[in-house]
């Protein structure tokens, strides 16, 4: 696995000597954009509109937009006025439970490895988290952008960083509208209960995978060996009501229950058999 950023986490007059590692990857399926006719690729050139020529990469600077069409140009020379030690360290702000945080702020996750010279106070820190139940708020400077970042176990003996949004990147969840005037009969809310009730199970992530994905992908291998796509009829979308929707969920919640349990002991009186 291939180091992204290298650094030290800060905190107090401790250093502890970092790689940092992607921990997810998106596994999407892309296309691309190509000449129906010949089947070439589409090619984009970058173009200024006011001089209407190809502009080369080495002419492009580096703009703000500080009003509606002017710009300043930010050169190289001005990121390097911002102090090295703020671009490669995790400054440890506050330690805090997991708990507190609410998931809409976490961003992207990454793995932190120790490098050779940090393998103890990388592995004081770890051993210091799981004793107190406590994770780390930090600051962390990640592609020219100061992020705040948490720090927490992960598995045995890892770290993982989960970059975060600040308070004011959260959009403000009151807009939205919804209908204090709706009432709710008591009924459906012991149904819906029951219904959560009934689905509750361990989270197996293992146990995910994603669908749609895997029809693209069948999709692209057929039309690659020229086989006939066919085409699934769409679903009915019938509009029930609240409570006859309830019912109809438990039913078929604990029908498929019942169908496992005889399969289970069908299984079992098998093997006592054999």
């Amino acid at each position: 696995m291939r180091a992204l950023w290298r650094g030290s986490i800060s905190f107090g007059l401790v250093n502890v000597p970092v790689k940092m590692y992607a921990a997810t990857e998106r596994k999407n399926v892309s296309f691309r954009q190509i000449h129906r006719e010949c089947g070439t690729p589409i090619r984009y050139e970058k173009v200024c509109p006011a001089c209407n020529r190809k502009v080369e990469d080495d002419e492009i600077a580096r703009g703000y937009e500080y009003e509606k069409g002017r710009f300043v140009i930010i050169e190289d020379k001005d990121l390097e006025a911002i102090p090295d030690e703020t671009t490669r360290t995790i400054d440890i702000i506050d330690f805090v439970d997991l708990s507190e945080i609410d998931p809409i702020y976490f961003d992207h996750s990454y793995f932190l490895g120790p490098e050779e010279t940090g393998q103890k106070a990388y592995l004081l820190l770890l051993k210091a988290l799981k004793e107190t139940g406590k994770i780390a708020i930090a600051k962390v400077m990640i592609r020219a952008k100061q992020s705040l970042a948490c720090l927490r176990p992960y598995g045995e003996n890892r770290l993982v960083m989960e970059t975060m949004f600040y308070p004011d990147e959260v959009r403000d969840a009151g807009e939205i509208p919804v209908s204090p005037d709706i009432k709710l009969h008591e009924n459906e809310i012991k149904m819906a209960v029951q219904l959560i009730n009934s689905l509750a199970a361990e989270f197996k992530p293992e146990k995910y995978t994603d669908e749609y994905r895997k029809a693209l992908l069948d999709i692209i291998r057929a039309k690659v060996e020229g086989q006939e796509i066919r085409i699934p009829a769409p679903r009915e979308e019938k509009v029930v009501d609240l409570m006859e929707a309830l019912k109809a969920s438990l039913a078929m919640v604990e029908k498929e229950k019942e169908g496992k349990k005889e399969a289970t002991g069908r299984g079992r009186r098998k093997r006592a058999t054999s």
